[in-house]
C-alpha cells in the first residue's frame, strides 16, 4: 500500500516507502548477515555442571529451536543427550536409547543448525587419539569453535552413561562413580561432537567432547574409545557463540570461580 497523506509530496512519500521496504528487507536478512548459521548455542556452563547443578533449566523444545545436532545431559543428570539431524535421543544407564519429548529438560547442552563446510574420507584403523591429532590438523585456526559429524564403521567403541541423581546432588565426579560403561564391536553410528578452544576453560571443555549413537539409534552414550575401519568426518565452522544461563537458586549460588580443570579431565577421561 503506498504511503501517501495530505501534505507530503508524493516523491517524499515513495522514498519513504522505500526505505521502509528496505528496513523490512534488513529485518529478514540480519539473522544470516549476523552468522546464525554458523552459532554454537549453549546452556548453562561446564563449572556449573561439574558443581552439581543437575536441575533442567530449558526444555528441549526451546533447545532444538537453537539446532538440530548437539549433546548434553538431562534433568538429574539422567543419562546422554544426542542431537543428529533434528531428533534427539536420551541414553540412559539402563544401556538403552530413547527418543525425548519437548518438556524434557536439560541442565546443560551445546546444539548447533549443522551445515559442513569439509568432508573427508578416513579409510583404515584410527584410534580416538589418532582421530583427534588428524582433526587437529585440519583446523584453520584454534580460536573458533567446530562441530564435527563421524559416520562410518567401527570396530570398537566405549561409551559411559551417569545415572540419574537424587538430591541433595553431588558434585559430577562423584556422579560418574556410579557410572555405566558399555562396549560395542563392528558397529555401524555416529559420532556427534564440538570443539572448543582453550580460552572457553569453564564454560565447556577445552578441546574435544564427543558423544556417540549406533546406526539402528539403540545404544550409544559418552565417547570413551573408539576405532574405526572406515568413516566420513563433516566438518562445520562456528564463529557465533550463544549462550542461555540457568535462572535456579543452584546456578545462582554455585561458586563458579573455583578451578575446575582438574575435575574435569578426570571426569572426561577413558576408566581403565
Amino acid at each position: 500500500m503506498a504511503i501517501f497523506k495530505p501534505g507530503i509530496s508524493q516523491a517524499r512519500a515513495a522514498a519513504i516507502e522505500r526505505l521502509l521496504s528496505t528496513m523490512l528487507l534488513l529485518m529478514l536478512l540480519l539473522p544470516t548477515a549476523l552468522g546464525a548459521d554458523d552459532a554454537l548455542f549453549q546452556t548453562s556452563t561446564i563449572n556449573a555442571l561439574m558443581m552439581g547443578d543437575f536441575y533442567g533449566s530449558m526444555s528441549l523444545k526451546e533447545l532444538k529451536s537453537h539446532g538440530d545436532f548437539g549433546l548434553g545431559t538431562l534433568d538429574r543428570l539422567d543419562g546422554e543427550l544426542v542431537g543428529l539431524d533434528g531428533e534427539f535421543y536420551q541414553v540412559k544407564s539402563d544401556g538403552n536409547v530413547y527418543p525425548v519429548n519437548d518438556t524434557a529438560t536439560t541442565p546443560f547442552a551445546e546444539v548447533a543448525f549443522f551445515k559442513a563446510e569439509d568432508n573427508i574420507s578416513l579409510n583404515g584403523t584410527y584410534n580416538l587419539t589418532q582421530i583427534e591429532s588428524y582433526l587437529d590438523s585440519k583446523r584453520p585456526t584454534r580460536n573458533i569453535f567446530y562441530a564435527i559429524r563421524i559416520d562410518g564403521i567401527f570396530e570398537y567403541v566405549k561409551t559411559r552413561v551417569p545415572e540419574a541423581q537424587r538430591e541433595p546432588y553431588p558434585r559430577l565426579t562423584e556422579a560418574l562413580g556410579t557410572q555405566k560403561i558399555f562396549q560395542f564391536n563392528n558397529t555401524t553410528g555416529t559420532v556427534i561432537g564440538f570443539w572448543w578452544p582453550s580460552y572457553a576453560e569453564g564454560i565447556n571443555v577445552p578441546g574435544y567432547h564427543l558423544h556417540f549413537i549406533t546406526g539402528n539409534r539403540s545404544a550409544g552414550g559418552h565417547l570413551l574409545d573408539i576405532r574405526l575401519h572406515r568413516a566420513t568426518v563433516a566438518i562445520d565452522e562456528l564463529t557465533e557463540l550463544d549462550m542461555a544461563l540457568p535462572n535456579d537458586k543452584a546456578f545462582y549460588q554455585a561458586d563458579l570461580s573455583e578451578d575446575q580443570q582438574a575435575a574435569v579431565r578426570k571426569a572426561e577421561s577413558n576408566p581403565k
